[in-house]
């Protein structure tokens, strides 16, 4: 088969994988494409976790008739028993004469042993294809599973002179709506929504996933460290989705009961006086939340960008200027660095318009 046509199932096959971005968890997303004789018998998307693999969706759709077909997998078969039997071994019982991979599973559980196994039985195998789309697809799978830890998206709104409210604190709206819908299947896609206490202070918002399609709602974070989170907040009192409060030691006892009665979870995080971020971040990865999507103001955006716990960065800029100084809140509030070559800078810079207004996003690298 030629080059063009493996471009082309590869492509579908990514496609698939991406639309299932948020319901697979701290698993990865995968797509999977058989084809016999130039006709595509087999299709399938890994859908959730636990669930049945790519490769086995698209295998029971070929219906016994994969026997000398190729198989574009967006990410290299397990070869071993976890919650599913193994995918590389599916293949081989098929009777699967070639397999095209688009990148290995970083997962030390895989990690090139699917490669070999099913080289081992005599598959052709070819690895690489749009490798960079693949990885780029499953950045917070990738992440997670190297280091326990969550994938960190910072995604904030501001006006071109860098302010996400003006001197009265007025920030509704910024954005425009083609942003804002990006925003909520940002929410959708990540397992985590962090913001500060100041947010709901201000804003008392819901933190929901609101969709024209319905799309799943993230774990509410909210960083607390004097548990100032009223007992009637949107967070605490409607139920719609869990709710996580990081705090210190020092915190009053009395609220966090409070809290704890009225069904939020309150983790404690560093002494005081402000939460230990670095710790929290640790601990929500032991709880399996494998993805945050960071909706902070400028001094929790600020702390997580210096302490290097954001992975991406995602800025909406809107055509707009608003002043005020240092009494209009700024995208980030850091001391900062003193010299220009010590400045955080994006790599990998992705830009995207979006009617009036921009996005720009990247990898933050020092």
């Amino acid at each position: 088969m030629d080059k063009m046509n493996d471009e082309f199932y590869m492509s579908l096959a990514l496609d698939m994988a991406e639309r299932a971005q948020g319901q697979t968890g701290i698993n990865p997303v995968v797509g999977c494409v058989v084809v016999k004789d130039g006709v595509m018998i087999g299709l399938g998307t890994h859908l959730q976790r636990g669930g049945g693999h790519a490769e086995v969706h698209a295998l029971n759709m070929a219906a016994g008739k994969a026997q000398g077909s190729t198989a574009y997998v967006t990410l290299e078969p397990c070869s071993h028993f976890g919650k599913t039997p193994p995918c590389a071994q599916r293949l081989i019982d098929e009777g699967v004469s070639r397999v095209v991979v688009a990148c290995e599973d970083p997962n030390p559980q895989v990690a090139g042993r699917g490669v070999a196994l099913l080289r081992e039985h005599g598959i052709e195998v070819e690895v690489g294809l749009l490798r960079g789309r693949a990885l780029r697809l499953n950045e917070r799978f990738i992440k997670y599973i190297l280091t326990k830890q969550p994938f960190v998206t910072l995604k904030s709104a501001s006006t071109l002179d860098g302010k996400i409210a003006t001197k009265t604190g007025d920030s509704k709206w910024i954005s425009n709506p083609a942003s804002r819908e990006i925003v909520h299947t940002l929410r959708h896609r990540h397992q985590g929504i962090m913001v500060g206490v100041g947010t709901v202070l201000a804003d008392n918002p819901s933190l929901t996933t609101r969709l024209e399609v319905p799309g799943l709602n993230p774990v509410r974070i909210i960083v607390d460290s004097k548990l100032r989170t009223p007992l009637d907040a949107a967070v605490v009192t409607d139920k719609v989705a869990p709710t996580i409060i990081v705090t210190t030691e020092a915190a009053d006892p009395a609220k966090r009961a409070a809290l704890l009665e009225a069904g939020v979870q309150v983790l404690v995080s560093g002494s005081g006086p402000r939460v230990d971020l670095k710790a929290a971040m640790a601990t929500l990865g032991e709880m399996e939340i494998g993805s945050i999507l960071l909706e902070g103001g400028g001094t929790l955006n600020g702390a997580m960008l210096e302490l290097g716990l954001v992975d991406r960065v995602m800025l909406f800029f809107a055509p707009k200027i608003v002043g005020g100084g240092a009494a209009a809140a700024g995208t980030f509030d850091f001391p900062g660095v003193e010299l220009m070559r010590e400045a955080i800078v994006l790599d990998g810079l992705e830009v995207e318009v979006l009617g009036d207004n921009v996005c720009i996003s990247g990898t933050p690298v020092r």
